[in-house]
């Protein structure tokens, strides 16, 4: 099945533009999800809005949105006036500066998509914009404008496409003093550190998302199985992990484990570059409808 656009428009360097549209890179869609039923009947049930104070039901065409501006006053706000806000990156994403990839910080990175050509006349275009980025070896920051907001994206090269992933806005992320600012300095023996190191050196990989299994997703799964083929619901529990009376000794265990035990898989001294950890990441989630395969076989 041919992948779906979620927005359709134009990509602009400078007078240079080009049809583009947009696509989900990441999606939940095959997770288990669940229903909410009627315990007594078995039959689903429904969200209905009803008024706060009347308890009356209140349909969509009566629905509408509303700021608050004081203590039970709204400001109504119709869908339309919301419609009319216009703006140019409504449908085009106007490239406006261009970033060392490095100087963005990850904590601003929100939703990623790919960005590919529209049609066969834009291909040229979208080309010479995607090469010269790549050849610079900088990001790309753009606005376009997706639910109703207008969302910064970052734009990079990735295969014969372009990566662009939305970000937060400054007054979108927090502060770290709010919650570091307690944390006090603290004076240990150099030795503990020295064997923290040694033990990230043994579990020092690339980074690989395939090699790690959703477990709770797959003991969701086993959970659907058991209760469609009545067989008995295994489950399993860890203790909880208490906190550590001798830190020094714990170290040295955990050293003499980590010697007992494989490599990670992928084991190497440096983190394996984003854009082939993004393609990685593509290639995995093409396993994942094995999931649903697998509880409809149970059925």
């Amino acid at each position: 099945m041919a992948a779906r656009a979620i927005w359709k428009g134009y990509l602009k360097l400078s007078l240079v533009s080009c049809a583009v549209a947009l696509y989900p890179a990441a999606s939940s869609s095959s997770r288990v999800r669940f229903n909410t039923l009627n315990r007594a009947t078995g039959n689903r049930v429904k969200r209905q809005f009803v008024d706060a104070e009347t308890n009356e039901p209140v349909e969509a065409d009566e629905q509408v949105k509303g700021y608050q501006v004081g203590k039970g006053s709204y400001v109504y706000v119709e869908d339309e006036e919301l419609d009319a806000l216009k703006l140019e990156s409504t449908h085009t994403i106007d490239i406006e500066s261009f970033v060392p990839r490095a100087e963005v910080d990850e904590r601003y990175l929100d939703t990623p998509y790919y960005i590919a050509p529209d049609d066969r006349v834009a291909q040229e275009a979208f080309a010479v914009i995607r090469d010269a980025i790549r050849d610079k070896g900088m990001a790309g920051l753009g606005r376009v404008v997706m639910q109703r907001r207008e969302r910064l994206v970052l734009l990079e090269p990735l295969d014969k496409g372009l990566l662009g992933t939305t970000l937060h806005y400054a007054y979108e992320v927090r502060d770290e003093s709010s919650v570091f600012e307690d944390i006090p300095d603290v004076d240990y023996p150099k030795e503990m550190r020295e064997l923290a190191a040694h033990i990230i050196e043994r579990k020092a990989a690339h980074f690989d998302p395939s090699a790690f299994q959703d477990r709770y997703e797959d003991a969701l799964i086993a959970l659907v199985q058991s209760k469609q083929t009545g067989t008995p619901v295994r489950t399993t529990s860890a203790a909880p992990p208490s906190n550590v009376v001798n830190l020094i000794d714990a170290l040295r265990k955990s050293l003499e484990t980590e010697k007992g035990s494989p490599a990670p898989k992928g084991t190497a001294r440096k983190t394996a570059a984003r854009a082939p950890a993004a393609k990685a990441s593509a290639g995995a989630k093409k396993k994942t409808p094995a999931k649903s395969r697998a509880l409809k076989k149970a059925g």
